[in-house]
């Protein structure tokens, strides 16, 4: 049974439908982040997913959309998604992440959960988080069927020795989250901005989700 927690119907359509105002459509959504325009093509996950309650800004009405996203924001971002926050989870000895850290719920959950683990006795919360990186946290997380094919469409991720690796961009890419940077281009080891971290894992509920569903945000 997946762990992630689905949004009912009603519930996402008081949050995100339009509603209508003296004959005018107004979005219920609300975008604080001055530096997220509705041009921006991550506009959409970023707003739905902040509606939501999964992701926050960098301050209250700044998102960063171009800022590297962080491993730390990550697990944050992730474990609100599956509903992990607050599960009880044992401390994973991680000496980077004290139990007074901001990231040390979703950290110690995911990580008992099997979705995340650390470098030795480090998570590096801080450190830039990859494209390749990302692709196998969401596949485990969402527990998506993993692809069993070693060759890609991407010419990058052909070359690469990390056989799983393959396979789990590949998963992505059956799933329908990620087309890639270009036709032939997966970028794997591009460090990931904080606009397409949201964007990521919006495909990502949108894949496997019937229930999650955004109204009126273009």
């Amino acid at each position: 049974m997946k762990k992630f927690f689905y949004r009912t119907i009603l519930t996402a359509v008081l949050i995100i439908s339009s509603v209508v105002v003296s004959g005018h459509s107004v979005q219920a959504s609300t975008n604080p982040f001055t530096d997220v325009k509705e041009t921006n093509s991550h506009a959409n996950a970023i707003v739905s997913l902040y509606n939501e309650g999964i992701i926050t800004g960098v301050t209250s009405n700044t998102y960063e959309p171009g800022k590297s996203a962080t491993r730390g924001d990550a697990a944050v971002y992730l474990a609100n998604a599956l509903n992990l926050q607050n599960s009880s989870a044992s401390n994973p000895g991680f000496k980077d992440v004290p139990t007074s850290s901001k990231y040390y719920k979703a950290i110690a959950a995911l990580n008992k959960a099997g979705i995340v683990y650390g470098y030795g006795d480090e998570f590096r919360p801080n450190a830039t988080l990859t494209r390749s990186q990302l692709a196998k946290m969401l596949t485990v997380g969402f527990e998506l069927q993993q692809s069993t094919t070693t060759k890609t469409k991407f010419t990058d991720v052909n070359k690469l020795t990390d056989t799983a690796t393959k396979k789990y961009i590949q998963t992505l890419v059956d799933y329908g989250i990620s087309k890639g940077t270009t036709a032939t281009t997966f970028s794997p080891n591009m460090k990931l901005t904080r606009a397409q971290l949201a964007t990521f894992l919006y495909n990502a509920i949108e894949a496997t989700s019937d229930d999650f569903i955004v109204i009126g945000v273009e």
